[in-house]
């Protein structure tokens, strides 16, 4: 249908008014069609750029985006804690695009060219015209771009590809759901990271010849790159500081009382930590009154987010000659502690001396397949006593780190003791808890469940 009443061309083919004369008496639809194809093709190219974009970014500016107070940079990070979601958005905005696209361009060239539906060579020319198009402009190109600088594209499309993550959010439950029920119908895996290659490998290498130090060793090699200063530091509860406004008499008796060589001291509050002080610092000065000034001899204290690769942490503790670490939140305030013993004992296993407590062990073994656990054990230590994968329990732990944290995201409150929970291969029973937490957990490990 004609919207509008037909003019006069000019003489001159090329003038401006014929070619406005050709748009006027053009249908609105064809003229919107235009429009469409060219902005279909520039969005896709832009989401083809923000999926390489987004997972080109190192875990080093992951680190930073976390604890970013910019919306754009903080949103970011919320994306690609969760990648998969974040792919599968990514794919479904570009599905819906590539299917408009496709629609358009048949729909314009029937309408000039004549051609129908039923034109099979013509449809198969424009279908492999609209492909090597599609690749080229709309995959290989923007990739490639964008794999050099992924920083402005990821910033720029962050607010874009939540929103889609919000409108899709039903597809992709749906998607991601059937994905892990073909995955573990067919036992397949949904990456392959070099982690598990070297998995693998050390599966094949261990022999039942092959000693429990040996298993333990390999396997804290494995994994030692994968492991965040969250899952092994000592929590706040657990710190033992010193108050920055205590005399030298009142400080050493708690020197003696725990043992340590270096205690952090806080001023007001764990979460303002002044220094960390070194006790040998104070041999010269052990006579000295309540006057003397011991709070000169803090060393400065070293910060790592909860984020942080231990791996990393590691090497820092090297360049910097320091042995502890304190760990912080996101809002800066104290949230565990990390020693370079804890990172060692991360390969070589547990290292005991003369000061620590053998009277209260982590867990005690039952059986076989039964433990009793200290609730304020670390998930990751958990998974390393009972030979268990700690990926089993990422999907449902939420932001915890503890195992009594996990008792709490599974029975959403604080559980009395004798409740019960199957998770997987666990039978969690709650086997001592009060009105505020859980104390200690009994655990059996179904053998036959653990793939």
């Amino acid at each position: 249908m004609v919207l509008f009443r037909p003019y006069i061309l000019e003489p001159d083919p090329y003038s401006w008014q014929n070619l406005a004369v050709l748009l006027i008496n053009a249908e609105a639809a064809q003229v919107l069609t235009y429009i469409l194809i060219p902005f279909l093709l520039f969005f896709s190219a832009l989401l083809s750029g923000a999926e390489k974009a987004f997972f080109s970014l190192p875990e080093e500016t992951l680190d930073t985006f976390r604890q970013s107070t910019r919306k754009s940079e903080h949103r970011l990070s919320i994306l690609l804690d969760n990648p998969r979601r974040t792919l599968a958005t990514i794919f479904f905005a570009k599905g819906l695009a590539y299917a408009s696209v496709l629609c358009l361009v048949f729909w314009v060239a029937w309408r000039l060219t004549g051609f129908t539906p039923h034109d099979g060579g013509f449809n198969f020319l424009v279908a492999l015209l609209l492909f090597l198009s599609l690749v080229f402009l709309a995959e290989i190109l923007p990739k490639v771009y964008y794999a050099h600088h992924p920083l402005g594209l990821a910033r720029a499309l962050a607010p874009v590809i939540n929103i889609f993550r919000i409108v899709f959010s039903p597809f992709t439950a749906l998607f991601l759901v059937l994905e892990t029920a073909i995955n573990e119908r067919f036992k397949l895996k949904t990456t392959h990271s070099p982690i598990e290659d070297l998995q693998e490998a050390l599966d094949a290498t261990i022999t039942d010849e092959s000693s429990a130090e040996e298993k333990e060793i390999l396997q804290g090699l494995v994994t030692f790159g994968s492991i965040s200063v969250k899952q092994i530091m000592r929590s706040r509860l657990d710190i033992t500081a010193f108050d920055y406004n205590l005399t030298l008499p009142e400080l050493i008796p708690l020197i003696e009382e725990w043992n340590y060589s270096r205690v952090p001291v806080y001023r007001d509050n764990i979460d303002s930590i002044e220094g960390i002080l070194y006790v040998r610092s104070l041999l010269p000065y052990l006579d000295a009154g309540p006057d003397f000034n011991w709070q000169k001899l803090l060393h400065a204290p070293y910060f790592v987010p909860e984020s942080k690769k231990i791996g990393d942490l590691l090497k820092d503790f090297q360049e910097m000659h320091v042995h502890l670490a304190i760990v912080v939140d996101e809002y800066g305030g104290t949230s565990g502690l990390l020693t370079l013993e804890d990172i060692i004992e991360e390969i070589v296993g547990e290292i005991k001396d003369e000061f620590d407590d053998e009277d209260e062990p982590e867990y005690t073994r039952i059986d076989e397949n039964t433990y009793i656990f200290d609730a304020k054990t670390s998930l990751h230590s958990f998974c390393k006593i009972t030979g268990t994968s700690y990926e089993k329990l990422e999907e449902v732990k939420g932001e915890n780190e503890s195992l009594a944290g996990l008792m709490l995201e599974l029975f959403a409150r604080i559980p009395q003791t004798g409740s019960e929970v199957m998770l997987g291969p666990y039978h969690f029973t709650i086997d001592a808890a009060d009105s505020k937490k859980v104390i200690t957990v009994k655990v059996h490990v179904a053998p036959d469940k653990i793939s």
